[in-house]
């Protein structure tokens, strides 16, 4: 018997969903048939060649998802047009690269307030909405890597994604059994900006080459793995933390042992499917 994910009728909003890995979980979505609302700062660029229902089934609304007035503004326009809210996926993040102490008091606030205020904002609104419909709703919040290993250069980015896979298992306990709570923890990710962030192609490489799998996620893949949890199939899954790492990291130890490179995998079985 053939497992299909079919999530046509449910309406899932997702921040940050006009690039990057928000772009790859809203045509995940997208993809399963499910109506999306997104939202952002910055407006995405039209798909001329995206199919006319696919267009249709998804709508950009302008705002800052750190001002928990606009927040609460826009879940509540969507569930009176929608009549329903099915799924939230937490996904706008992000932080420049630099030494922690040359940020200043305004930098390290603006960066927790993106990363882990922003979605404790859009959980607190969307509350009332899911708890009042008798299929409650699914919650997943975007980690890091980062949130469960140092992270120098962007210190406080990983301080508020562990702060987020917290706040992910209590509220998974406090609102359960109505509303499901889940993170999708994300390594390295093959987004458009990722070559500038990573280096030349050489620097993007070796960065590659420190993943088991031989490679960066790609943002589809990140996507599949929110549809996953939204879905019926993870029906009774809440409160967990979802590694979408390609197996992590390569342990640094063994780059100076005898045997590594019997250990380490190739290029070609690394980029493997």
């Amino acid at each position: 018997m053939s497992i299909t994910i079919d999530l046509t009728g449910r309406v899932v909003l997702v921040t940050g969903g006009a690039r990057g890995v928000g772009a790859g979980v809203v045509d995940a979505f997208l993809a399963a048939g499910a109506t999306v609302e997104t939202c952002g700062r910055t407006e995405p660029a039209s798909d001329a060649s995206a199919p006319a229902e696919e267009a249709a089934a998804v709508r950009f609304s302008r705002l800052d998802v750190r001002d928990d007035e606009q927040v609460r503004a826009w879940i509540d326009d969507v569930a009176a047009r929608r009549g329903r809210i099915d799924v939230v996926v937490n996904n706008a993040g992000g932080s420049p690269f630099g030494p922690f102490e040359e940020g200043s008091a305004r930098y390290q606030r603006a960066v927790t307030e993106l990363n882990f205020l922003s979605a404790a904002h859009v959980a607190r609104a969307v509350h009332p909405v899911m708890m009042a419909q008798e299929q409650g709703g699914s919650i997943i919040n975007i980690t890091s890597i980062s949130a469960r290993r140092p992270s120098p250069g962007t210190a406080v980015y990983g301080a508020a994604k562990a702060a987020l896979e917290s706040l992910t298992g209590s509220l998974a306990v406090e609102w359960a059994p109505r509303i499901r709570v889940n993170a999708v923890s994300c390594g390295l990710v093959a987004t458009d900006g990722a070559a500038d962030h990573y280096g030349d192609a050489d620097s993007y490489a070796r960065v590659a080459a420190t993943i088991p799998r031989g490679r960066l996620a790609a943002p589809a893949e990140i996507g599949s793995a929110c549809v996953m949890l939204a879905s019926d199939l993870a029906g009774h899954i809440t409160g967990a933390v979802l590694d979408v790492d390609g197996g992590g990291e390569w342990p640094a130890f063994l780059a100076h042992t005898p045997n590594a490179q019997t250990l380490r995998p190739s290029t070609a079985k690394g980029a493997q499917s």
